[in-house]
């Protein structure tokens, strides 16, 4: 005899597990755990559908969550996701599936690897078998964690093999989003200028973070006017790509396809935004690891490559974005030279504040006589008080950087995934091989990347232009009541 549990259709079937139902003292359905009296007597001749398995732990995915898909036969229900979400942004959104940030944290604490990032890879090899040229664009991030796959140890800086194996996939075009993040920083500290000079909105906070924009959306709508209106890097390099590259390298719009290759699966919802425009796909670094592996690809064997010329490299400063405090430092050596066109690395200025991995850090940067108060967060449960202060009218910044993942974009949700108790230490590992990379560059500040000088020459005339307010520029939407 058989019974069906009248919430999810779990079937009990006597003859397979040995015992009559009848029998059973404290039965509780295993898919949704409801008591026994849930269950009905099933009649053979009947269709009932399959059983569907409810959570009571796990946070709940729709299947329209642009950066994560579960897989609900691997989950144990245990709550580890809902616990890292609380933690990490301090939500607890239940059945309102519509608040998730896509940051995919839970993805790295998942223990049954039930957690991933979406998968978009399909839209990409569609486009070559099309015969469309690809263009991707590489995060800073993702160079010292894609070894961490082919045996090399977290940090280790592997720009060229990276770039080699994106063209060995059919990259016909390889750019760095290192430099959409010193287009970023021209923007950014240009507008700061402005409004420390004209008694604008302050604190100003960053918008390079797709999450962080999504929460302030949701839960601060009433600050939105303090975030930065500078698209993110990869939001600057696909518009750049599609209005100024392609006529540049004289392709048209409808023979290319455009790739954005990244640590962070939010990087896929801020894709579906409207004002985002100019970049065709989102593939996380841990897809194009599959990728590599699935073409049986010896990565130790790959021939180092440059990127290309046009929209291809980035300063220093550039590279750090993929560390918290980095696009402060990086925004900070900008400032610095507008005002007194010297350099901030000769003025000795210590910086050492916004380089440790507290999850709220904050520093005093005197430029031409004037204190900029500064703050860095990574964590948005650890903003709150900050963003309280802002909403209060009592915040002491003048500029304030706000990452989700901890770590900054080395801890994203699509890098890949390690023991638990490894986890910081990789993540420390990535960022000092950033920091180490920054060293190594002789352009350590966005104004002086000579292919950022080029393209305000030629295309944009000066930051905050209205052109560049036009491709760079964005808003904000009131999600409050979505």
């Amino acid at each position: 005899m058989k019974y069906r549990c009248k919430i999810c259709n779990y079937i009990y079937d006597e003859e397979k597990e040995g015992k009559k139902f009848s029998e059973l003292s404290h039965f509780t359905c295993p898919m949704c755990f409801v008591d026994k009296v849930m269950f009905e007597r099933m009649d053979d001749d009947i269709p009932y559908p399959e059983s569907k398995k409810i959570f009571k732990n796990a946070v709940v995915f729709s299947d329209e969550n642009k950066g994560v898909e579960k897989d609900d036969s691997k989950c144990i229900d245990c709550g580890l996701c809902k616990e890292t979400c609380n933690r990490v942004t301090g939500l607890d959104f239940g059945m309102r599936v519509e608040e998730c940030l896509a940051c995919g944290q839970c993805i790295i604490t998942c223990p049954t690897f039930s957690l991933m990032p979406k998968k978009d890879k399909s839209k990409v090899l569609k486009a070559l078998e099309e015969g469309k040229k690809l263009i991707c664009y590489t995060s800073p991030a993702i160079r010292v964690s894609i070894g961490e796959a082919f045996g090399y140890e977290p940090g280790t800086f592997l720009k060229e093999k990276l770039v080699g194996v994106l063209r060995k996939l059919g990259f016909t075009y390889v750019l760095d989003t290192t430099f959409g993040a010193d287009l970023t920083i021209m923007e950014e500290s240009a507008e700061l200028k402005h409004r420390l000079e004209n008694q604008g909105v302050l604190p100003m906070i960053t918008s390079c973070c797709p999450a962080w924009v999504k929460y302030a959306e949701m839960k601060y709508p009433e600050i939105l006017d303090h975030l930065s209106t500078c698209k993110s890097p990869i939001g600057m390099q696909g518009a750049m790509v599609k209005s100024y590259y392609l006529e540049k390298m004289g392709l048209k719009e409808d023979e290319v396809f455009t790739v954005a290759i990244t640590p962070c699966t939010a990087k896929k919802f801020e894709l579906a935004r409207v004002e985002i425009e100019g970049t065709d796909a989102v593939i996380t670094i841990r897809e194009l690891i599959d990728w590599i592996k699935e073409e049986q690809i010896d990565f130790d064997q790959i021939e180092g490559s440059n990127f290309d010329d046009l929209l291809g490299e980035g300063s220093g400063g550039g590279t750090l974005f993929g560390s918290t405090g980095g696009v402060m430092e990086s925004a900070l050596r900008n400032l610095y030279h507008m005002y007194t066109n010297e350099s901030l690395e000769k003025a000795n200025i210590d910086l050492s504040d916004i380089r440790s991995y507290d999850n709220v850090k904050e520093a005093t940067v005197t430029i031409n006589n004037k204190d900029v108060r500064v703050a860095v967060i990574h964590k948005l449960s650890a903003a709150k008080p900050i963003l309280e202060e802002i909403k209060a009218g009592t915040s002491p910044y003048h500029f304030i950087e706000i990452m989700n993942c901890e770590g900054g974009c080395v801890g994203g949700g699509g890098q890949p995934v390690h023991q638990a108790e490894e986890e910081t230490e990789v993540k420390e590992k990535r960022r000092k091989g950033l920091y180490h990379r920054d060293k190594e560059v002789t352009a350590k500040a966005p104004y002086e990347n000579p292919e950022i000088q080029k393209i305000y020459q030629e295309f944009l005339i000066t930051p905050n232009s209205e052109i560049a307010h036009k491709y760079l520029h964005t808003s904000y939407t009131n999600r409050r009541d979505a």
